[in-house]
Parts: structure tokens; C-alpha cells; sequence
């Protein structure tokens, strides 16, 4: 099935690039906010697999746990990556029946809204150091990002998106 294969690579593809463009993202944050560009990584690799939720222990001086900032790049990836799959499959299931594609796009709007909302939630303890701001730029920026090369590979999509 070559139009199988062309949605999964493009679907990996499209995953990549989000995760990277919130990587960046957070880098930079980190790097303007004089906190090294692994900070937001770190804590969040803390938070997730070691358990660390005390606000008052987050604002010290952190040492950099390479074990959770490897996991969390890793679940970050995967994630991303079946987004990326997700959001692809449905690009082409409006190619494919135009009827839908109102629906395809609610539902890409809606996972985009999910997305931001279950990460506010999940990072509510590290709120004063992860704001509310900070996710949904990232999340915004990695859309853009990821939808731009969408938006160039599958020329008319948008159009039909949205009539």
C-alpha cells in the first residue's frame, strides 16, 4: 500500500518536527530566562519519573539528571510521534472523503485543545516555573510548524479544511 506507507512516514515526519520545535522552544525559553537550556527537560523528567511535585524543591538550583531528561525526551518523542500519525491520517481521510473533512479538522483542533489542556493540568505543581503561556506557545509553535510542511505537501488541504 504505497498511500499507507507515504501517511506514516509523513505522519513521523510531522511528529518530529513538533517534538523538535517544542524542544527548541523550551530551550530557548530556558536559555532567556538564565536557567541553562535542559532546565524545563530536567524538571519535567523529575516530575514524571522520579516523582519530584514539591514547587518549594523546584526553585532551587536543580542538578541536571541525564536518566530523566533521556525519559522524558523519549515519552516527549513517542508522543509526538503518534500525534504526528494521528493528525496525518486524518489530513488524508479528508483527502480522501472531502465530506468529512469539517470533521477531520474539529477533530484536529479538538486534539490540539486536549493536548495544551492535559499538559496544564499535568504540570499544575510546577506552575510558577512552567506557565500556562509557555504551553501553549510551544504547542502553538509546533502546529505551525508541523502544519506548514502539511500545508505544503498536501497543496488545496486547507481548503478544503475549511469550506
Amino acid at each position: 500500500m504505497p498511500g499507507e506507507n507515504r501517511v506514516v512516514r509523513e505522519g513521523l515526519l510531522v511528529g518530529f518536527v513538533a517534538y523538535a520545535s517544542v524542544a527548541l522552544f523550551y530551550a530557548v525559553f530556558d536559555f532567556l530566562a538564565a536557567r541553562g537550556p535542559l532546565f524545563t527537560v530536567n524538571l519535567l523528567g523529575l516530575a514524571v519519573f522520579k516523582g519530584v511535585r514539591d514547587p518549594s524543591i523546584l526553585q532551587l538550583p536543580i542538578p541536571v539528571d541525564a536518566t530523566a531528561v533521556f525519559w522524558y525526551n523519549a515519552l516527549h518523542l513517542v508522543l509526538s510521534l503518534a500525534i504526528g500519525l494521528v493528525v496525518v491520517r486524518l489530513v488524508a481521510q479528508a483527502e480522501a472523503r472531502p465530506s468529512q473533512a469539517r470533521a477531520m479538522l474539529f477533530t484536529i483542533v479538538g486534539g490540539f485543545v486536549v493536548t495544551i489542556l492535559a499538559v496544564g493540568i499535568l504540570t499544575e505543581p510546577m506552575r510558577a516555573l512552567l506557565p500556562w503561556w509557555s504551553i501553549v506557545v510551544a504547542n502553538v509553535v509546533a502546529v505551525w510548524m508541523a502544519g506548514s510542511y502539511l500545508l505544503r505537501a498536501h497543496p488545496g488541504i486547507w481548503r478544503r479544511l475549511t469550506t
